[in-house]
């Protein structure tokens, strides 16, 4: 199965956990402005149709079964129809007002989870939003478009229907069940659009089918703390060194250590933002014989040192 390591490994960084949930009940008309600027949304049309507006691109449209993913932080709107002005902005932290900043009116609770405008209406939507902040969550990022949409004829998946139920349930332990559901859509989902022969992914994710350099990325993926060497990944996967190293450079584009040191440094990157956590640990963590090694290492491929990042990142807490 292709790259099925590759989506698993970049989700690590935006596992949900107490992701923002919501299921939307909305007979026409009506036209929801967002502007939370959530980093990756992802929007699963459960009955009827729903317009997209993106403020620079073009109208895209998502019908039942259909699962849009949309990478922020920009603005855009959802309507049924393009011609609607928004009726209810959605700010960050997920605050509701009308254009006007006053409280809503046209929408109302309908129960767990749930809201809009007629609770018998011909459009629900499942929309859950996912607060990404780490080094790791950024490789993810940096392979989306900025929209892109898995229609219905791409993929058979029971994960719709089945979140629509849950997200109605107020049972112990839900918040996880949730949670849960909703990485597995995001997963599926990506699965069904980056197999897509169209899709435009990046070279390494491409590179996952391949026998031989899909089985090296695994395996600096799952265990980079190894003390690897081009030599010893050509062991590992049955290949001459010098093969290895032009069909790995060849397929992602860049040599295998240098991936390697990529990826060393993400997830150094996101570690360092633990509490509790020292350069010494880390280094441990990521494959580096010392705070030094991974200082230098670090500061080469970032620019700031591992102790300028860990104070950054709590700054921005």
């Amino acid at each position: 199965m292709i790259a099925v390591d590759a989506v698993a490994g970049l989700l690590d960084g935006p596992r949900a956990r107490g992701a923002f949930l919501l299921r939307s009940i909305l007979d026409p008309p009506w036209s929801l402005r967002i502007e939370d600027e959530a980093p990756l949304t992802i929007v699963a049309v459960v009955r009827g149709s729903a317009l997209v507006l993106p403020d620079d691109r073009e109208a895209t449209s998502l019908h039942s079964g259909d699962v849009g993913i949309l990478r922020g932080p920009g603005h855009y709107t959802v309507a049924d129809d393009a011609a609607i002005p928004p009726q209810v902005v959605v700010h960050p932290g997920q605050r509701c007002t009308t254009p006007e900043g006053d409280e809503l009116s046209q929408m109302q609770d309908l129960g767990i989870r749930t809201w809009g405008n007629n609770p018998e209406g011909a459009t629900v939507m499942l929309t859950g939003t996912y607060q990404l902040d780490g080094e790791v969550s950024r490789r993810l990022l940096r392979a989306l478009p900025p929209l892109l949409v898995v229609s219905k004829d791409d993929w058979s998946s029971p994960l719709i229907p089945l979140l629509a139920v849950e997200i109605a349930k107020d049972e112990p332990g839900q918040e996880a069940v949730l949670d849960r559901l909703l990485d597995l859509l995001l997963i599926a989902a990506l699965r069904a659009w980056f197999a897509r022969p169209d899709a435009d992914v990046p070279a390494w994710y491409r590179a996952y089918g391949d026998p031989v350099v899909g089985r090296a990325l695994r395996l600096l993926h799952n265990d980079p703390s190894h003390p690897w060497t081009v030599a010893a990944l050509a062991a590992a996967t049955g290949m001459s060194r010098a093969g290895l190293a032009r069909r790995f450079n060849d397929l992602v584009g860049e040599p295998p250590m240098t991936f390697l040191t990529g990826w060393r440094i993400a997830l150094a990157a996101d570690l360092l933002r633990e509490p509790g956590a020292t350069i010494g640990s880390v280094a441990r963590q990521v494959g580096y014989g010392s705070p030094f090694t991974l200082s230098a290492a670090f500061k080469r491929v970032r620019g700031i040192s591992p102790k300028q990042h860990r104070s950054d990142a709590l700054l921005s807490v």
